[in-house]
C-alpha cells in the first residue's frame, strides 16, 4: 500500500515537472501586466506609459515573438501604445532622469520597427548627442539611478551603455560605417572595453548580448572569458543564482532569493543563445518553473518587500517572464 503510495507520488510528481510549458499563459500574464502598467499613475505622461526595464523593454521585446508562436495576427494594444511613446518627441526626448533610457531604447525598437524611418533617424541622432564626451565617462550614456537593482543603480551605467551598443547594433551596417559615427563608435569601444571586470556579471551579459550586434566591442578572448565564467556560475540544477550575477547594492530589506532565480536564469540563458551558447539543462529549468495559474515565471524585488498587489512587487517577474518565454522560443520549444 505504501509502495504504490509513494510510487504515484512520484509519478504525480515527474509529470508536473516534466510538462511543457504553456506560451498563451505567459502572453495573458505580460498583456494583463501591461493592462495595468497603462493604468498606473506613476508611469503616465502626455505621451503615453514610460518604456521600462522591467516591463516595458522586455515586453517590446518577448510579445511579438509570443504572438508569432501563437498565430496571432495583430500587434497587442499595448506593444503599439509603448511604440507610440517612443515615436513621440522622437530624437527630443525631453531632458530629465529618464532622457537617456527613453533615448536608448528610441534608438532600439524604432529600429527594429523601420531603419531608414525618418523617426529612427532622430532616434539615433539624440542617441549620440547624449553620449559622454570627455572625462572618465567618456563613450558611455547617461542613465536612471533610484538605487534599485537590477536595472538602476550607479553601476546600471555600464547595463544601460551596452544597451545603447546594441541599438546602434542593430542598425543596418551601411550606418556603422558613417564617417560621423566613427569616433564616437570609437569612445563607446574603449569605455565598454576597459575595466571589464569591474563590472556585475548582469551588466557583462548586456555588453555579450551588444556583441552579437557589434562584434568589435568585446574582443574574441575577452568573449570566450566572460562566456566562460558564466558557465562556471551555472548552478547544478542548470539555473543561475541573482547573486552570482552581481556584485550587487545592499539592500538590507530585499526579500532573501538563494538558488536558481526565474530572472537570472532566464535574462542568462537568452543572451547566451544570441552568443550562440546553448544549455539544455537551463531550458529545462525554465520549463518546469511557470506558474501554471498565473503563466508567470516566479520572482520577487531585489531591492524591497512590496505590498502585495502592489505594481512594483512584480516587476522582476515581469521581466522573468519574457526572457523566458524568449529564450524557451529561440530554443524551439
Amino acid at each position: 500500500m505504501w509502495i504504490r503510495l509513494v510510487l504515484g507520488m512520484l509519478l504525480v510528481s515527474a509529470a508536473v515537472f516534466s510538462a511543457d510549458w504553456n506560451p498563451k499563459l505567459a502572453a495573458q500574464y505580460l498583456d494583463g501586466r501591461q493592462q495595468e502598467w497603462f493604468a498606473w499613475p506613476q508611469a503616465m505622461s502626455a505621451d503615453g506609459p514610460c518604456v521600462s526595464c522591467h516591463t516595458g523593454m522586455p515586453y517590446l521585446l518577448a510579445r511579438p515573438a509570443l504572438r508569432r508562436v501563437l498565430g496571432e495576427k495583430q500587434p497587442t494594444p499595448y506593444e503599439t501604445g509603448l511604440l507610440d511613446r517612443l515615436r513621440a518627441k522622437a530624437g527630443a526626448k525631453p531632458p530629465g532622469a529618464l532622457q537617456g533610457v527613453e533615448s536608448v531604447f528610441a534608438a532600439l525598437f524604432l529600429a527594429l520597427q523601420d531603419a531608414g524611418a525618418a523617426s529612427t533617424q532622430r532616434a539615433f541622432d539624440q542617441l549620440w548627442a547624449l553620449q559622454v564626451r570627455e572625462g572618465r565617462l567618456k563613450g558611455a550614456w547617461p542613465w536612471y539611478s533610484a538605487n534599485l537593482d537590477p536595472w538602476e543603480t550607479p553601476p546600471s551605467l555600464f547595463y544601460g551603455t551596452a544597451l545603447a551598443a546594441l541599438a546602434i547594433g542593430t542598425a543596418p551596417d551601411e550606418y556603422h560605417r558613417k564617417p560621423e559615427v566613427q569616433e564616437p563608435l570609437r569612445a563607446m569601444e574603449e569605455y565598454l572595453q576597459s575595466g571589464l571586470q569591474d563590472h556585475p556579471l548582469h551588466s557583462r551579459l548586456a555588453l555579450l548580448w551588444a556583441s552579437t550586434k557589434l562584434s568589435a566591442i568585446l574582443p574574441d578572448a575577452a568573449r570566450q572569458s566572460l562566456i566562460d565564467e558564466i558557465m562556471r556560475k551555472q548552478q547544478i540544477d542548470g539555473g543561475w543564482s541573482l547573486e552570482s550575477l552581481g556584485p550587487w547594492t545592499a539592500h538590507p530589506d530585499a526579500p532573501v532569493s538563494t538558488g536558481s532565480n526565474s530572472y537570472a536564469t532566464a535574462f542568462t540563458t537568452y543572451v547566451l543563445q544570441q552568443a550562440g551558447v546553448a544549455s539544455p539543462r537551463a531550458l529545462e529549468w525554465l520549463k518546469t518553473r511557470q506558474d501554471r495559474q498565473s503563466g508567470a515565471w516566479p520572482a520577487v524585488s531585489m531591492n524591497k518587500r512590496y505590498p502585495v498587489g502592489s505594481m512594483e512587487e512584480k516587476f522582476l517577474q515581469d521581466a522573468a517572464t519574457a526572457f523566458a518565454a524568449l529564450a524557451l522560443i529561440e530554443a524551439g520549444q
